[in-house]
């Protein structure tokens, strides 16, 4: 089955279009593990990463779509933040999460094709789901993905209109009367037309911020066959009402990413006298089932 019908596939069946980004920080995770580190070696970090991750996998698992593992953090602590990372993405696969790593990768040529086959599928050494790709080297630097993508049944996310305030420097630029991201958008689109699945969408996907809800509704029209994955819920400010463009007649065609807000949930003043950091598991449940109700149109 195609990633795209995965993903379809993978929202039916939890009810949920939520992503929950897995962003481990040290100075964020709960008090009680934040304690259970020994020493303040990468090793022990990284294996207080693993489990920090691995636990919320368990939590989340049948309850949301998918789960999106931010590759920075986990390099933050070298070789072994790297080794953790592997083994999230091995143990969200294991019981049934689609993962997408956010990599943010690309290159030209031979490196590209290095990265698509570093990251994509199962039968690569990382075995993601799918991979977040940059655009701006240009449509070369994109086809070796997406002829990785054809191999494996897998999926890339194209950054088009991010959810960041500074985006618009490139992004809203307009060349030859139209925008940098409209444009992006456009190759999304024609990368997708001869790869529609039967959930009606390509493998090839656009991220677009939940920060720019008339963008959003623009590209939903621009990239009819395109999932959308839609960051800067919650913590960055986007809203239900902001999102809803990205959907369509359906209730597919994208997936909502929250990181902070429900991964470090213990946190929020209205859950931190709730749960506090030794519920700090009860705290992202009730965060996961606040995001999916509303989140349900």
């Amino acid at each position: 089955m195609s990633f795209a019908d995965r993903l379809a596939e993978a929202v039916q069946t939890s009810g949920s279009v939520t992503c929950v980004g897995l962003d481990p920080r040290k100075s964020q995770l709960p008090a009680t593990l934040r304690d259970s580190v020994s020493t303040d070696s990468p090793d022990a970090w990284a294996a207080a990463y693993t489990q920090f991750c691995t636990e919320i996998i368990d939590v989340v698992a049948g309850r949301v779509a998918c789960v999106k593992p931010q590759a920075a953090f986990f390099e933050q602590l070298g070789p072994a933040g790297m080794v953790s990372l592997g083994q999230v993405i091995s143990y969200a696969r294991k019981v049934g999460l689609l993962v997408i790593t956010d990599g943010k990768r690309n290159d030209i040529g031979s490196t590209a094709t290095a990265y698509a086959d570093a990251y994509l599928g199962t039968d690569s050494p990382w075995g993601s789901d799918s991979l977040t790709v940059s655009p701006y080297l240009g449509r070369d630097s994109l086809e070796p993905f997406v002829e990785v993508c054809d191999a494996r049944d897998a999926g890339i996310f194209v950054l088009v209109k991010t959810s960041n305030p500074g985006g618009g420097l490139l992004q809203d630029r307009v060349c030859d009367g139209k925008t940098i991201y409209a444009s992006v958008a456009e190759l999304v689109s024609e990368l997708n037309s001869t790869r529609i699945g039967k959930s009606g969408y390509g493998p090839v996907g656009a991220v677009v911020g939940a920060t720019y809800p008339e963008q959003l509704a623009e590209l939903r029209s621009a990239m009819p066959g395109a999932w959308i994955l839609i960051p800067g819920f919650g913590a960055q400010g986007g809203s239900a009402d902001d999102v809803k463009a990205g959907f369509d007649g359906s209730g597919l065609g994208a997936v909502v990413n929250s990181s902070r807000h429900i991964i470090f949930a213990h946190s929020r003043p209205e859950y931190k006298d709730k749960f506090g950091d030794v519920k700090w598991l009860d705290a992202v449940s009730a965060a996961t089932d606040e995001m999916n109700a509303q989140l349900r149109f």
